[in-house]
């Protein structure tokens, strides 16, 4: 495959990753319909992480775990708290406003690696800090009430937790030099029977088994975790690590717009003001620097 080939791939392969996790944020909104935020979580990556070691056998990556303690804190942060304080956050929450409230992760994953990671923060870093900071106020809107502030804290809180286990996983790469796919199952693994504890121990609905709940489950765990997380590694290889980072925070924007189309969930003139100061936010932190070729 030549060069230009390759990249046109990449690029296909960026898209649909974008799509299909856009639209994982409004088949875990559906599925509460039929099932409790933790019990749909504890399932769904229980499965994932049988699908990652299978993973592992298939390609013959080696199945020691990482040290268990740094990788057990990772699971609690980037599977546990970050998945079940996002599933839980849809309860009561829009899918596209929790999907880009939970995408606030690279802003605290900078503040995060400057205190653990001694990471500085440079001057384009405060600025996206502020600009994040003036669009988090916009789509909160805490001059009208904070409203359902408990949906809302949690995807913050989601982001949060992912941005930890995104400096956890860091530190990790650095001392210890995991696959990338070895320490993803095994932080998964634990991160699911936290969240199988979880499950277990809070009062939920029951599970209302039929079609919309397993293809609900079979999308998440199939499509949104296994072949979206393959594509996102295509995309990493023959695309420049910026360029693909920052395409990604189309995510979330793209999330709000199914979310408006499908589920009717319509963003206000604020929320879109925020929308625009977060996406200028992320630039600024990601450091990507547009020039002409």
């Amino acid at each position: 495959m030549n060069a230009p080939s390759s990249s046109r791939g990449a690029v296909l392969a960026l898209l649909a990753t974008i799509l299909i996790w856009a639209y994982s944020w409004v088949v875990m909104k559906q599925v509460l319909n039929h099932a409790g935020p933790f019990d749909f979580s504890a399932l769904r990556y229980s499965l994932g992480a049988l699908v990652l070691f299978g993973a592992l056998r298939v390609l013959r990556q080696p199945l020691k775990p990482p040290p268990l303690l740094p990788t057990a804190m990772i699971g609690l942060c980037q599977t546990t708290a970050f998945q079940g304080l996002g599933q839980w956050a849809l309860v009561n929450g829009g899918a596209g406003r929790i999907a880009l409230l939970a995408y606030t992760m690279p802003f605290w994953a900078v503040l995060l690696a400057w205190i653990i990671l001694d990471e500085r923060l440079t001057p384009r870093r405060w600025l996206g800090l502020g600009l994040a900071a003036i669009g988090l106020v916009c789509i909160i809107e805490p001059w009208h009430g904070l409203g359902n502030a408990r949906s809302t804290f949690l995807a913050i809180g989601a982001g949060l937790a992912w941005a930890m286990g995104t400096v956890l996983s860091k530190r990790v790469f650095i001392r210890h030099a995991p696959t990338p796919l070895n320490l993803t199952a095994w932080q998964m693994l634990f991160g699911a029977l936290a969240l199988v504890v979880v499950a277990l121990c809070v009062p939920q609905r029951s599970m209302d088994w039929n079609w919309s709940l397993v293809a609900g489950l079979a999308y998440s765990v199939l499509i949104a975790s296994s072949l979206a997380w393959g594509l996102w590694l295509l995309v990493l290889h023959r695309l420049p690590t910026a360029v693909a980072s920052v395409a990604s925070l189309g995510v979330p924007i793209v999330s709000v717009l199914l979310a408006w189309a499908i589920l009717h969930e319509r963003p206000s003139a604020m929320e879109g003001v925020g929308i625009v100061f977060i996406l200028l936010g992320l630039l600024a932190v990601s450091g990507l620097r547009l020039r002409r070729a």
